[in-house]
């Protein structure tokens, strides 16, 4: 009897896993038929998207004040029937679609450009100047963030012309400062998931300068922890031609600089990333004069928390070393917490590279290593938002080959002369984001 039992109950088991390996498969994304929907779509959308990326490539602005920029992607979205809010977290934007019960995804791109001058050579390059830590500065989107709105005003348009076939509410998000890692968390302070409620999970994209259409995807870490360094080192001035009457601060700098690499060499372990990078020297004004202090900022990456705090610890107990043997006081240190590492969602991670590889085939890749840059969608995640943070290729294949077989360097992000080519980096974009957006969402 209990046999028959344990044979009855195991065959209803198994009718009901085939019931649901059924029903899944019935809603199952049909990948090759929504991209072809979408490429149907970006023929109709792109000569708008293209003009949307250029004016927005000629008018960058500096994190917080992106005003215009803002305005600019809230009237898209608008003309869309998104229902948005502007100035959330000073200068972001939240744009709302509803399309039936289901799951809330969101939708992130960055805003804000970077304080530097473009050299790209584009017909359209930024000639704008504005205000950055009180001195003027050009202002360029040379980390590709224009190609990110660009992309996610695409993404939005491809969304809505397919919305027969998903169903949820869309949540479009347009962050403000991210290259200052805190525009992020600026919109959870004003209280984004509170006032439009938490996504069950999120989407961010980032160009490199790997081939355009290439989809690249990673679990677990995928950038790092990013914190800022400065350090004041006071000494005591003078003639110099007499050293021995004061306490050279340039010398206690100049030292610390070179130690504190033990930390990285002999305190790290050897496995583990960790880098601590002094970008800035300041101090005297001429030849002959030793003077009273020295300063210096810099940058600290790491990937995990451990790491994280032997390099902070590494560099505290270095400068205060370095001062006592020069027999001056404790220098000024402030270490500033920055952007934490994004960590993708293992599993959400696996079931959007599925949907990629078959949209994509072998231009879908593995990252093979996480990033040593530093990005704030990290603050979504550590808020409850179950994530993956994707990366699209942007440069011109032909000229990744030729630069690759010569030996030379493929601008970077953050180098005046990143641009990428603006059709493949934005139609791969729209592609890869919306299919992995409808595929949580059937």
């Amino acid at each position: 009897m209990r046999q028959k039992f344990q044979a009855r109950r195991l065959s209803s088991l198994a009718m009901a896993a085939l019931t649901l390996c059924a029903a899944s498969a019935a809603t199952a994304l049909d990948v090759s038929q929504t991209l072809k929907k979408v490429d149907e779509q970006l023929v109709q959308s792109y000569a708008g998207l293209d003009a949307l990326y250029k004016d927005l490539h000629a008018q960058p602005e500096l994190g917080f004040q992106e005003v215009k920029t803002a305005a600019r992607l809230a009237k898209e979205m608008r003309a869309l029937g998104f229902e948005v809010t502007e100035k959330v977290g000073q200068t972001g934007i939240v744009a709302i679609y509803k399309n039936g019960p289901g799951k809330t995804v969101l939708v992130r791109t960055e805003l804000d450009a970077l304080p530097m001058e473009e050299k790209s050579g584009l017909p359209f390059a930024s000639k704008v100047k504005a205000m950055w830590n009180g001195a003027e500065s050009p202002v360029a989107h040379s980390c590709g963030h224009d190609i990110h709105m660009a992309s996610w005003v695409g993404t939005a348009k491809a969304l809505l012309a397919l919305k027969d076939q998903w169903k949820g509410t869309l949540m479009f998000v347009g962050q403000p400062a991210e290259e200052t890692v805190n525009g992020a968390q600026g919109m959870i302070n004003d209280g984004l998931f509170k006032r439009f409620g938490k996504p069950d999970m999120g989407f961010a994209l980032h160009v490199s300068p790997e081939p355009a259409g290439m989809v690249g995807y990673r679990p677990g870490v995928v950038t790092s922890n990013s914190d800022g360094l400065d350090i004041v080192f006071k000494g005591r001035g003078g003639h110099g031609s007499m050293p021995s009457a004061t306490i050279d601060p340039i010398m206690m700098a100049s030292r610390f600089v070179v130690d504190v690499q033990s930390v990285i060499s002999r305190e790290k372990d050897a496995s583990q990333f960790g880098v601590i990078t002094v970008g800035a020297f300041q101090s005297g004004t001429v030849g002959n004069i030793i003077p009273d202090s020295a300063q210096l900022r810099g940058t600290i990456r790491s990937y995990t928390p451990e790491v994280r705090k032997v390099l902070h610890t590494g560099i505290e107990r270095t400068a205060k070393a370095v001062a006592d043997m020069s027999g001056a006081e404790a220098p000024q240190l402030k270490i500033t917490r920055g952007g934490n590492a994004v960590i993708n969602d293992a599993t959400l991670t696996e079931t959007t590279a599925g949907v990629f590889k078959a949209a994509f085939g072998p231009r879908a890749v593995l990252i093979p290593a996480p990033s040593p840059a530093s990005e704030d969608y990290s603050d979504f995640i550590i808020a409850g938002v179950p994530s993956v943070f994707f990366m699209i290729g942007g440069s011109d294949p032909a000229k990744y080959a030729e630069l690759k077989a010569a030996g030379k360097p493929v601008p970077v992000n953050h180098s005046p002369f990143f641009a990428p080519v603006a059709e493949l980096s934005i139609k791969t974009g729209v592609r890869a984001m919306t299919l992995a957006v409808m595929n949580v969402m059937q």
